[in-house]
């Protein structure tokens, strides 16, 4: 009997469906489910992680997306295998959720978010998406929206009743405000360009390049909404025909076909240059004050893993209640053991992939990691480090409801310390090891992205 090739088709296609929905045997998950050892692969001296035999003590990071593991919850001999669902792509996203370090104890809220999470507006040339208090309940002292406008799209004429920074992650822009005292504003930024208005400052916003912009937010406190921002159409939509025609002089037909409701973000016309678009008349001005700045143009202060820029109300006046620091970590490096003391810490991971342990007293800390979109909220005063654990640069913007970038450093601290209160405290009873520590600190140089000793990675590549 002969077959059309129509029919093979069919056929063929119908078994590759069959072998998809078929569970993959031959997985280290599903072997240890069916009670099976697992493949030569799996059983290395020493065994690789989130295996029953594998041992590591000091709780060494792992990569498991570049690594490409499963990360099941066994540590150092003890745990099992899951048996009911599993979400291999979350696990992997949050491997130190699966299998905490040892030193994990007590109950910490949730710290992580991804934006990937939010829920997405959706407008005419451009999208929304906001991580406030509601999506992340730590998130209380500021709030963040990841925004995209294409090119020509206008978030339109709008003020909030909190100030509002932002970091320009991609493309270009262009901004416009008017002061306190009546002098206009216009300026257009691009990547690592930061601008900041004050609380009730009216401004708008254009995406210029061809591909338009994208960027982030961030408010000054956590329970902003965009839903609740001051928005002109919005005004006019809501305001009687009459009081309108009376403001502005005209009559009250002038107004028949504005806009019925807000417009928020909307395909405009292609902006001329900014010489072209200022505005003119007797009593127009502009702004004495500077309401943007360049953040990745500032001069670096460069660490032994990495380098470090700070932009706060020292060399960005108008900013007064957000500070912030761009961090760009080498693979392997170690933002320094450390703590805020004058506000909480809203992270945003540009790129790479980190652990972070956050350190809370009473004997309480948590692990969590983070790719590129996540939000992270340390609290005042927690202790934390930021570790590179993937095999690219990791990029991150450190930002806090302050006036005033600071932070202590646990090695500054120590190496500041007399030697003889350090040696009681952290090694009484090990001489030698506490002359070769009082050795390491006794610089009590600041470093704030540090890079382990040659010697060091090597121990932590075995």
């Amino acid at each position: 009997m002969r077959f059309s090739s129509s029919i093979i088709l069919l056929g063929a296609a119908a078994l590759s469906e069959l072998s998809i929905a078929i569970p993959i045997q031959d997985s280290p998950r599903q072997r240890l489910l069916d009670g099976k050892p697992l493949p030569a692969k799996y059983r290395k001296n020493p065994p690789p992680p989130y295996t029953p035999g594998h041992r590591d003590p000091y709780d060494k990071a792992v990569d498991a997306i570049g690594d490409d593991l499963d990360p099941l919850p066994y540590r150092n001999g003890q745990g099992a295998s899951v048996l009911g669902p599993w979400n291999r792509d979350r696990a992997r996203q949050s491997p130190d959720l699966v299998r905490p370090p040892s030193t994990d104890h007590g109950n910490l809220p949730n710290l992580r978010w991804s934006f990937v999470d939010s829920h997405i507006r959706i407008e005419e040339g451009g999208w929304t998406r906001q991580t406030t208090v509601r999506e992340l309940g730590t998130s209380v002292e500021l709030a963040g929206v990841n925004m995209r406008l294409d090119e020509g799209a206008i978030r339109e004429l709008h003020w909030h009743k909190e100030a509002e920074w932002a970091y320009v992650l991609e493309g270009r822009v262009r901004v416009t405000a008017l002061d306190y005292e009546g002098g206009n504003f216009i300026d257009d930024l691009e990547k690592g360009d930061l601008w900041y208005f004050p609380s009730g400052v009216p401004h708008s916003l254009q995406g210029l390049s061809p591909n338009g912009t994208e960027f982030l937010l961030i408010f000054d406190d956590g329970n902003f909404s965009e839903e609740s921002t001051f928005i002109l159409t919005d005004w006019l939509a809501h305001t009687p025909k009459s009081v309108i025609s009376q403001n502005f002089h005209l009559p009250p037909e002038i107004f028949d076909h504005i806009p019925k409701s807000e417009k928020y973000i909307f395909q405009g016309s292609q902006p001329g240059s900014i010489k072209d678009e200022q505005p003119t008349g007797k009593h127009i001005k502009k702004s004495k004050y500077q309401f943007t700045h360049k953040m990745l143009a500032q001069e670096p202060k460069s660490t032994t893993g990495g380098q470090v820029r700070i932009t706060d109300s020292k060399n960005f006046p108008i900013s007064k209640t957000i500070a912030a620091a761009h961090l760009d970590m080498q693979p392997g490096s170690l933002r320094e053991m450390h703590w805020h003391p004058n506000a909480d810490e809203w992270s945003f991971f540009i790129r790479g992939r980190a652990r972070v342990t956050i350190f809370a007293a009473e004997g309480t800390a948590r692990t969590f990691d983070y790719l590129p979109g996540d939000v992270g909220i340390v609290p005042r005063n927690m202790g934390h480090f930021i570790e590179n654990i993937g095999d690219e640069p990791l990029e991150v913007l450190e930002i806090f409801r302050a006036d005033e970038f600071r932070d202590f450093s646990l090695f500054q601290w120590l190496g500041e310390t007399p030697k003889r209160m350090v040696v009681d405290t952290l090694f009484k009873g090990d001489k030698e090891a506490g002359e070769k520590f009082l050795e390491k600190i006794k610089g009590a140089e600041k470093d704030e992205i540090t890079l382990p000793d040659k010697g060091l990675k090597e121990v932590k590549d075995l």
